[in-house]
């Protein structure tokens, strides 16, 4: 839900609008859906409910767009843990942070990165010594073929608490725009 700027436009207007400041907030929850047994270590499923409220700020500069988004992720226990024990998972506190720069009509680059930590688990009031930690940075390229079409380039790389390299991944997508293209 956005509380200030990006207002709801038609695609004619969208065509020519120009951001300012943006200040929004979203709540994602998470059902326990999925396949769970708890006479097994690792499920599908959690066996719990997750909720993540989250606010956003962006703010445009000309052809400049900075981005901020801290969130906090907090678990309902799973009272069913592996042989009818009692999982408690910590808040997990995450920020994410990007830059673009827009080039051309439907093309431009962005740098990103984010930040998450905690999570920390308690089984039957037995704290585990390990947390989720991390840090993850991202790229993204978006050169526009035509007012449809446009290919994008990303990339992400990750390293956990140990500052290690834990993933990296490329993609490239062909995206098409229905309408009346940009």
């Amino acid at each position: 839900m956005n509380f200030v700027g990006a207002p709801a436009l038609t695609a004619a207007e969208f065509k020519h609008y120009r951001q300012d400041l943006i200040f929004g907030m979203s709540l994602r929850v998470t059902a326990p859906l999925g396949q769970y047994d708890p006479e097994k270590l690792v499920n599908i499923g959690t066996n719990r409910w997750s909720f993540k409220p989250e606010i956003g700020f962006s703010k445009a500069f000309g052809p400049w767009t900075v981005e901020l988004a801290p969130g906090v992720t907090f678990y309902t226990d799973n009272g069913d843990f592996f042989g009818g024990k009692t999982r408690e998972v910590a808040p997990l506190f995450a920020a994410q942070s990007g830059l673009s720069y827009t080039f051309a009509r439907s093309g431009w680059v962005a740098l990103n990165i984010g930040y998450f930590k905690g999570a920390r688990t308690t089984v039957d009031e037995v704290e585990s010594d390990v947390e989720q930690q991390g840090i993850r940075f991202g790229a993204t390229l978006v050169l526009p073929v035509n007012r449809y079409q446009s290919v994008k380039l990303y990339s992400i790389s990750g390293y956990n608490a140990h500052h290690e390299h834990d993933f990296q991944a490329f993609g490239i997508a062909w995206q098409y725009r229905w309408g009346g293209g940009f």
